[in-house]
């Protein structure tokens, strides 16, 4: 609820020297990033369907998503210049899980050690596979950003759920487009019906999972801009994936 004491935050275009919750922020975004792509990137599910059929997504729609929220939500009142700070930590996070997944189960196993192929099966993913997820995240992450912050100035800062849902659409279309068929395209037990499903369903539940959790998304936002005392307008930012704007905090 909101605190009847407190200041509303201040409409600006810059930011002040330091902010008290983006670390932590920025903590969450990067966990539920590793996280969801150790346990679920890979694995394919099913949702059953009448007459026998089946539905197939990726086990790991279910939690991913969470990622692109806090990813508005950095944007949103953070502004798109420490969100594009927080999504090149993200990649680097990505890659060097990439590299000590593959130092790790390249290491010889200890004798009586019964679980190398196990070991293998989960966190031996291909170059393939690593080069798939960190491309579809790093575009799919700047698109959403990058539309969230346009459209919050063009929107004057209304409509936030049209806000989160469209540059939902935009960003987890284009990651889930560019991962799956890089990733598994003419692999065994990725047949090409089974690979347009999979892109498909993750499109779709993960503008669901937005649209759902959009009040959860309302409330984290309007508590973070009450207590950091600003809200962000990016009027004046250079929206280059690869500018070194100044970050004061």
């Amino acid at each position: 609820m909101e605190n009847s004491h407190s200041t509303p935050p201040v409409h600006t275009s810059t930011a002040p020297v330091s902010f008290r919750y983006y670390d932590l922020v920025m903590a969450a975004f990067v966990a539920i990033l590793l996280l969801s792509n150790i346990i679920g990137a890979s694995k394919p599910s099913y949702i059953p369907l009448p007459g026998g059929e089946s539905w197939i997504f990726g086990a790991g729609v279910l939690f991913f998503p969470i990622s692109y929220i806090i990813g508005d939500v950095l944007t949103e009142v953070y502004g798109y210049a420490r969100a594009r700070r927080v999504i090149w930590t993200g990649f680097a996070a990505l890659a060097f899980m990439a590299f000590m997944a593959w130092v790790v189960v390249k290491l010889p196993p200890a004798d009586g050690w019964p679980h190398q192929g196990a070991y293998e099966a989960v966190f031996g993913n291909s170059w393939r596979i690593v080069i798939a997820s960190m491309t579809a995240f790093w575009v799919g992450e700047f698109a959403n950003s990058y539309v969230l912050a346009r459209m919050k100035v063009w929107t004057d800062g209304r409509f936030l759920w049209m806000r989160t849902i469209g540059s939902t659409i935009v960003g987890q279309g284009l990651d889930s487009m560019i991962f799956y068929p890089l990733a598994f395209y003419g692999l065994a037990g990725w047949p090409p019906e089974t690979l347009l499903q999979v892109v498909i369903s993750q499109w779709i539940i993960k503008t669901i999972w937005e649209a759902v959790l959009t009040p959860v998304t309302y409330l984290v936002v309007n508590t973070l801009k009450r207590r950091e005392g600003v809200d962000l307008y990016d009027t004046e930012t250079d929206f280059s994936p690869f500018a070194t704007q100044a970050l004061k905090d």
